[in-house]
């Protein structure tokens, strides 16, 4: 008597990733997926870029549900829309760039260590950048850690905020907990995300995973870096061509981080010294960006 086949595996884990401008890169990342996990996943691509149509493209040649945003919603805010638009009976999703390669087994590692603790809110990997791994476990930055990282890190490389900033750093290849984790590429626990009402999407871009991570923090939640999975990160595509102007978004990402953080009255003085500490180092910045 022949066996009945087995019904199949519905999917827990979800990959949700943003395009704009990402034909490029997304093909690569779409490949490396599958090969991440031996279970089903469920794989979604909001586009924040209307005008490309390449993304349906590579949508439906790898059977990735496609989200074609009204407007460029930033990172944060679109990325909240693909996560709201997965089965309600995903358990976690792996929150990436489009610009991303998973090595083999790599969400597996993952998923097996956000499941050792139902506390853990959020499972950070190795990430590759330029064949060194990349500092993306770190603590949450306080305000004498903001304002020193802010004004001396380009200008005296080892300042001692930058240090206390990165003492989380992903150099040491053993598990350990963070104060938040690259959104570059992290699993997060879709219950735990979706308590906390995903991405503050005021932020268009940069210091939204600094944000979330904090929130997770604050709320009960572990933030765990898990180096046996291992990504490949080959660089900020979408913001290359537009650097003086992504460089003022960053540090206005900061600022509304920082200031939101440390909100009493009394800070009042301290917000002002933090708001021209980052100003001045923007436009610094901005102005060496447009001139090169």
């Amino acid at each position: 008597m022949a066996l009945s086949p087995q019904p199949p595996r519905t999917p827990v884990v979800a990959v949700a990733t943003v395009s704009y401008g990402s034909g490029d890169v997304l093909g690569g990342f779409l490949e490396s997926v599958p090969a991440s996990s031996a279970d089903p996943l469920v794989v979604v691509i909001a586009n924040n870029d209307s005008t490309d149509a390449t993304v349906a493209q590579f949508a439906a040649a790898s059977s990735a549900h496609y989200l074609a945003l009204d407007r460029n919603r930033g990172y944060g805010g679109a990325m909240n829309a693909a996560i709201r638009s997965l089965p309600s009976d995903v358990e976690w999703v792996l929150v990436s760039n489009p610009d991303v390669v998973l090595s083999a087994g790599a969400l597996d590692a993952l998923v097996a260590a956000g499941n050792s603790d139902p506390r853990i809110g959020a499972v950070g990997p190795a990430i590759m950048t330029d064949g060194e791994v990349y500092p993306s476990a770190r603590a949450v930055p306080s305000l004498r850690t903001g304002i020193g990282h802010a004004l001396f890190a380009n200008i005296w490389l080892g300042n001692p905020w930058t240090r206390a900033y990165r003492r989380d750093s992903s150099r040491e290849p053993v598990r350990r907990d963070a104060g938040w984790l690259s959104g570059a590429c992290v699993l997060v626990r879709k219950s735990a995300f979706d308590q906390l009402g995903g991405f503050d999407d005021g932020y268009f871009m940069y210091f939204e995973d600094v944000d979330l991570g904090y929130r997770l923090g604050k709320a009960g939640y572990r933030n765990v870096y898990e180096p046996t999975a291992v990504v490949v990160h080959t660089g900020a595509h979408s913001t290359s061509d537009h650097s003086a102007r992504m460089i003022a978004v960053h540090h206005q990402s900061a600022r509304r981080f920082l200031t939101r953080r440390y909100s009493g009255w009394y800070l009042w003085p301290v917000r002002v010294v933090l708001i021209i500490g980052l100003d001045l180092r923007s436009a610094i910045l901005s102005r060496r960006a447009t001139h090169h």
